[in-house]
C-alpha cells in the first residue's frame, strides 16, 4: 500500500507541474533557473550571424539606450562619443591601468555584481579574464578583415589595435647617423647614461629574450645595465615625455603610438624599430553577463569597422588589414598571451633582476 501511495503521489505531482507549465504559471524550476536564461540569451545573440543581425542589435540597443566600458585606452573616449554620436546609445566609462581593470571585472563577478559590458584590456589580461569564465564568445562577420593574432579560437576577445614596443629617441640629442642598429650597439660606451626603460615590461623582455635566446638576452642586457646603466620610469607615456625632454636620450621601450602622438605636437621625437620588434594585441570583450548585450555588441562591431580608422587615425596600429599602417611590411613578433600569463613569474624575476634592481 505504501509503495502504491508514493507512486500515486509522485504521477500527480509530475501531473501538477505539467498543468501549471502548460497554464504560465511560474515554478520553483523557472524561478532558479532566471538567472542562465538571461545568460544564455547573450549567448545566442553573440552568436547570432543571420542577415538582420546589424538591425537586431541596433533596436535592442536603443531600448537598453546605455553601456558600461572598463578601458585602458585613454584614446578609447573619442571612441565612444563617435559611437554615441552615431547611435545615440551613452556610454558610462572606467578606466584604470591593464591589472586594475583585470581585478576589477573579477572582483566584481565574484560578488555577483554584473555591471559592465564591455572590457578593453591587453591580450594577456583579456585571456586571464576568459580563463575566470568571465568573458562570451562572439561571431562577428568583421573577424574576417582583422590579422589572425586579432581573433583567438575562442573568440572571447578581439584585438582592436596592435601595441608594437619600440625604441624613441630625441632628435635634439641624438644625430640619426648615431643611432644603434641593434641591441648589441647599446653595449657601446656612448650610451652611458643615456638610456631609459618603462618599469612593467616583464612580457616584453620576457619575449625578446626567448627570441634571443635566454643565455644571450640576459648576458646583454646584464653587461647593458652594468656598464652604461639603464634608468627604470613608469608609464610609456611619461618615459616618451621624458624622452621628448631629454631628460632620457633613447628610451627602449614605449609604445609606437606614444613617440607619434608627440611628435605631432611638436616635440623631437623620433620612434626607432630594434629588431626583433615584440608586439601585442589590445583587445576588448563582451561579459557573459552584460546587462546591456545588444548596446555592448553594437559598439564591438563598431570598434571593429568604423573605430578602426579612429584609431588610425589616432596614431594607433589597427588590427584591420584594410588599413595601411607603418608596420604593414615590418617583421613583428606577438606575444603568445597564454605564455606572457603562464610565464609571468619567471619573466617578471628576470626583468627585475637584470634591469629594475640595478636600474641607475
Amino acid at each position: 500500500m505504501a509503495s502504491n501511495f508514493r507512486q500515486i503521489h509522485k504521477t500527480f505531482c509530475l501531473v501538477f507541474l505539467a498543468v501549471l507549465s502548460l497554464s504560465g504559471a511560474p515554478t520553483l524550476w523557472a524561478q532558479s533557473t532566471e538567472g542562465s536564461k538571461a545568460a544564455a540569451s547573450v549567448a545566442e545573440l553573440a552568436t547570432y550571424t543571420g542577415a538582420d543581425r546589424q538591425a537586431r542589435l541596433i533596436a535592442g540597443a536603443k531600448k537598453e539606450g546605455t553601456l558600461t566600458v572598463y578601458h585602458v585606452y585613454p584614446a578609447l573616449s573619442k571612441v565612444m562619443a563617435a559611437f554615441t554620436q552615431k547611435y545615440d546609445i551613452k556610454t558610462k566609462a572606467w578606466r584604470a591601468g591593464s591589472e586594475a581593470v583585470l581585478q576589477r571585472v573579477i572582483s566584481e563577478a565574484r560578488g555577483n555584481k554584473f555591471e559592465v559590458d564591455i572590457v578593453q584590456n591587453n591580450a594577456p589580461e583579456n585571456e586571464a579574464a576568459s580563463r575566470e569564465k568571465l568573458l562570451q564568445e562572439v561571431r562577428s562577420v568583421f573577424h574576417q578583415d582583422l590579422i589572425p593574432q586579432a581573433v583567438p579560437a575562442h573568440k572571447e576577445w578581439v584585438g582592436i589595435t596592435v601595441d608594437v614596443w619600440m625604441a624613441a629617441y630625441n632628435t635634439g640629442k641624438i644625430k640619426k647617423e648615431d643611432l644603434p642598429k641593434t641591441y648589441e650597439d647599446l653595449l657601446s660606451p656612448k650610451w652611458k647614461g643615456q638610456l631609459g626603460i618603462e618599469g612593467n615590461n616583464h612580457a616584453w623582455f620576457g619575449a625578446l629574450m626567448a627570441q634571443m635566446g635566454e643565455d644571450k638576452g640576459l648576458a646583454l642586457f646584464n653587461n647593458m645595465a652594468a656598464n652604461n646603466g639603464i634608468s627604470v620610469r613608469k608609464g610609456h607615456s611619461l618615459l616618451t615625455m621624458l624622452v621628448s625632454s631629454g631628460e632620457v636620450p633613447l628610451a627602449l621601450t614605449v609604445y609606437s603610438w606614444n613617440p607619434e602622438q608627440v611628435k605631432a605636437k611638436g616635440a623631437p621625437v623620433e620612434g626607432l624599430a630594434l629588431q626583433p620588434l615584440m608586439a601585442q594585441p589590445s583587445t576588448i570583450a563582451l561579459l557573459k553577463k552584460s546587462p546591456n548585450p545588444h548596446a555592448a555588441l553594437l559598439f564591438y562591431e563598431f570598434l571593429l569597422s568604423d573605430g578602426q580608422k579612429l584609431l588610425a587615425d589616432d596614431k594607433f596600429v589597427p588590427t584591420s588589414k584594410k588599413i595601411e599602417h607603418p608596420f604593414t611590411q615590418t617583421p613583428v613578433k606577438y606575444i603568445d598571451p597564454a605564455m606572457a600569463i603562464d610565464m609571468q613569474a619567471k619573466w617578471t624575476k628576470m626583468f627585475e633582476d637584470t634591469v629594475t634592481k640595478r636600474a641607475k
